[in-house]
C-alpha cells in the first residue's frame, strides 16, 4: 500500500483564532468573541477549533467576559488533534 503525496495539508477550519501561547491573568487562553466566525456558537461548555491554521487546537470555552474593548472568551486547552473539515 502506497502513499499519495499532496502538495497541501488538509485544511481544519478554525472556529475563533487565537494564540494559544497567550494567557491572561485566569491562566487560561484569550481572545475575542467578535474574532470568532460563528460568534453564536462560542458559548461555555462548547469545544471549539481555536487558533491559527498552522496551529489549530482543540478548546473548551471556558466563559464570555464582557469589558469595555469587546467580549473576552476564555479557552482551556485540550488534548488530541482538531478533526478535518
Amino acid at each position: 500500500m502506497g502513499m499519495t503525496s499532496r502538495g497541501s495539508q488538509a485544511k481544519v477550519r478554525i472556529d475563533i483564532p487565537a494564540d494559544v501561547n497567550d494567557e491572561d491573568e485566569t491562566g487560561y487562553v484569550w481572545t475575542f468573541l467578535d474574532e470568532a466566525v460563528e460568534p453564536s456558537r462560542i458559548r461555555p461548555g462548547a469545544v471549539v477549533v481555536a487558533g491559527d491554521e498552522e496551529a489549530p487546537s482543540l478548546a473548551e470555552v471556558v466563559d464570555l467576559v464582557p469589558k469595555a474593548a469587546g467580549t473576552v472568551v476564555h479557552l482551556r486547552l485540550l488534548p488530541g488533534a482538531p478533526p478535518e473539515r
